[in-house]
């Protein structure tokens, strides 16, 4: 754990003897910004899935395929919407790698983010961390922050990434995804993956009633459910795909293991 952030943790009131799935995500991405409650909910977590960790570092994949893709195609700001803690391959590394000038915004509604961001980012001026619910998506569009890296009159590439399934239907993600299309102009891009029990549905209940035991309640969701998040966009090659099969460099066997819906798409 990097130095000052217990110190960083009281001043902000939160709970370190809490798993977090900010931090599982970083445990499971072989990060070091982990406490031994988060190392534990993951062991539960592989009970009910062995494969997760491979699962994640897939999830992980795409994120760095998706963001070069939309680098290369001109887009030099990026929202990464439910971001988690910036970890191992994060979007403003693999933006910056292709231009250096590229701004990326954080966005996560757990203070535990933005501990950890302020640490993590701190020698990068191109780069911030912004506490905001995506349930909320004025929050982020008039958030003055946001507006001050964001220039909503130019293409955004933006990312929801093994987010939206923690978003219950009453909570209408639907909605917020819809708001941050409408103020996107023509030529951003959406990339978007999301849990499914379409494939193995069994595993995936036991993964969600450990998560729910430990830091957090998921909701799987269907093909035809996850598409509706891509009205607006047109969907790149090869359309709406379990993660390990979006532009792999190489085939992965047994793709099914792989639970997660993923793809890009374009306004």
């Amino acid at each position: 754990m990097r130095p000052g952030l217990a110190a960083a943790y009281e001043a902000h009131g939160l709970d370190m003897n809490r798993a977090s799935v900010a931090r599982m995500y970083d445990y499971m991405l072989g990060g070091k910004d982990n406490y031994a409650v988060d190392r534990e909910a993951v062991a539960q977590v592989m009970v009910a899935d062995p494969d997760v960790l491979s699962l994640v570092r897939e999830n992980r994949a795409f994120v760095v395929r998706a963001t070069r893709l939309m680098a290369e195609a001109g887009i030099d700001q990026f929202l990464d919407v439910g971001s988690g803690m910036p970890t191992a391959e994060n979007v403003h590394q693999v933006a910056q790698g292709v231009n250096p000038d590229a701004r990326t915004v954080y966005i996560d509604n757990d203070p535990i983010v933005l501990v950890h961001g302020q640490a993590i980012l701190a020698d990068n001026p191109l780069t911030t961390v912004v506490t905001a619910d995506l349930r909320d998506p004025a929050a982020i569009i008039d958030n003055p922050h946001v507006g001050s890296f964001i220039d909503w009159s130019r293409p955004v590439g933006i990312l929801s990434v093994a987010t939206l399934h923690f978003v219950p239907d009453e909570d209408d993600p639907w909605a917020t995804m819809a708001a941050l299309r409408e103020v996107s102009v023509p030529g951003s891009y959406l990339a978007i993956s999301h849990a499914t029990s379409d494939t193995v549905g069994e595993t995936v209940g036991k993964v969600a009633e450990a998560y729910q035991r430990t830091a957090g309640k998921g909701t799987p969701r269907t093909r035809e459910q996850v598409l509706r998040f891509f009205e607006g966009y047109e969907l790149l090659d090869p359309g709406l795909t379990l993660v390990s099969q979006w532009r792999p460099p190489l085939p992965i066997p047994q793709p099914e293991r792989y639970w997660f819906y993923a793809g890009v798409g374009r306004r």
